[in-house]
């Protein structure tokens, strides 16, 4: 195994991280490469590898009806560190998977600095790597340097499709007012780390809501440049005065739905709730669940303070706004996440085209495999379709649909995993284990459940297949 010339991996974050540890694992050498602390960016606050720049939130863990709980599952069985790190740092979260973002960045840090496999190494990675890397994980994310981002243009001949993703204050729990919010998980739902209290919860009557909408539309908000002007958001991180442009009633069944919550000093449903969300494992910090925001900073503490709960609130971070960039993925990669135009790079995480944290390091974890695969002379098999793995798989790298006549996508969006991108089931449950035939929603998550164990029972047989091929 000595021998084994190694992969180089451009990217500390999760995908990067993520795959580091896949190709080490496989028994191959690796070479990390991070240019943090040597160049920073906007985004990025400490030098650690995996640092969560956005939510502390991996969402949903429920794995038998939620398509992300399953990803989580699938990621668990196939050895994944980020899941392995999120899991020892988790937080109460109700249902989600939430975790302390410094302790976890930490354990992915330490676990692999102390692998004998992997070598990490600070500094850029100015434009294209050097010719005599043959085998190169590019996982530089949604914040690519501007020098390798350029030089992936010039031999791709694409321009880069980009988006603005938001990011949520985190509060000072002190300064939060308790005799006004309260705490519980919507439906008193437990969680991974989860109690059934786990969100602190800050009602709005409907005279409260109407003003605060008045003011979020109001509010001084930040103004792009001219290159920036037509980059769209993207759905799943939409900022709130954005939310609130398109229509009155649009908090009220996105982040500020108040279903599933009493006010115990009513005991009645409130007509809106913002809810928040533990940051960390001391449990001093807690961020505003959905309030992602472009307000400038002196507009966020204004308005947010009308929040009942949050009149005197202290914020250990207000909300920004940063662009990110992505590939378009169904023309320019192969089905093993290399660049058809030069195969010797393959990419990984949110510049592939999905969204989320936790699908970026599921495609890291694919490269990481394919590109260990590769260096040991074996074929690149990738997951089924049926999984949650080889959905997302399919999806960046030819499940999307191509404009006609042409082999481009123009409408190519980033993606998180739902279960629209799955196969459907040859034979959808129509009743349920003891006889009864099913209706509506519940006929739609039994479909859920029989999709998720297929997909688990299909991985299983994944993972053995390339186990023993990797044996021979």
């Amino acid at each position: 195994m000595t021998n084994i010339s190694a992969i180089h991996v451009i990217g500390g974050g999760l995908a990067g991280s993520e795959a580091a540890w896949q190709i080490a694992s496989q028994g191959v050498p690796v070479i990390l490469h991070e240019m943090r602390p040597h160049r920073m960016t906007d985004a990025h606050k400490t030098h650690g590898l995996a640092e969560l720049v956005c939510s502390n939130s991996f969402r949903s863990d429920e794995w038998e009806t939620n398509a992300v709980g399953l990803l989580h599952a699938e990621m668990r069985r196939s050895n994944s560190l980020i899941l392995a790190a999120g899991d020892q740092h988790k937080l109460p979260a109700g249902g989600a998977l939430a975790v302390d973002r410094d302790g976890f960045s930490a354990e992915v840090t330490a676990r692999l600095s102390n692998h004998p496999l992997v070598t990490i190494e600070r500094g850029e990675i100015a434009g294209l790597p050097p010719a005599d890397w043959d085998n190169v994980v590019v996982a530089t994310g949604p914040l690519t340097s501007p020098s390798l981002s350029e030089a992936v243009k010039a031999l791709t001949g694409e321009t880069e499709l980009a988006f603005f993703d938001a990011i949520a204050p985190v509060v000072h729990l002190e300064s939060i007012d308790q005799t006004i919010a309260w705490r519980q998980s919507r439906y008193d739902k437990l969680g991974p780390a989860g109690t059934g209290a786990d969100y602190l919860n800050c009602p709005m009557s409907k005279e409260e809501y109407e003003a605060f909408v008045d003011a979020l539309l109001a509010g001084d908000k930040t103004t792009f440049k001219d290159w920036e002007a037509s980059t769209p958001y993207f759905n799943g991180c939409l900022p709130v005065e954005v939310m609130a442009e398109r229509g009155r009633e649009t908090l009220r069944f996105g982040p500020m739905k108040p279903v599933g919550l009493t006010d115990p000093r009513s005991t009645r449903r409130p007509y809106a709730v913002v809810q928040l969300r533990q940051d960390n494992a001391l449990g001093t910090l807690w961020n505003m669940v959905g309030f992602q925001t472009k307000l400038k900073h002196a507009e966020q503490a204004r308005v947010f303070r009308m929040i009942p709960g949050l009149g005197e609130a202290e914020f250990a971070r207000l909300g920004g706004l940063h662009r990110n960039t992505f590939l378009n993925s169904p023309k320019l990669l192969d089905g093993a996440l290399r660049l058809k135009a030069q195969p010797r790079l393959r990419f990984a995480g949110q510049i592939t085209g999905v969204e989320g944290y936790v699908e970026s390091a599921a495609i890291g974890l694919l490269a990481g495999r394919f590109a260990a695969a590769e260096r040991l002379g074996q074929s690149s098999v990738p997951p089924p379709a049926t999984t949650a793995l080889g959905a997302l798989l399919a999806h960046i790298t030819g499940g999307h649909l191509l404009d006609e006549g042409s082999s481009a996508s123009s409408s190519f969006q980033p993606m998180n995993i739902n279960y629209g991108l799955l196969p459907p089931l040859d034979d959808a449950p129509s009743s349920g284990t003891d006889g009864r035939k099913l209706k509506g929603k519940e006929r739609g998550m039994e479909k859920k459940r029989v999709m998720s164990r297929r997909a688990l029972r299909d991985l299983d047989g994944w993972l053995a297949q390339t186990t023993q091929a990797a044996a021979e």
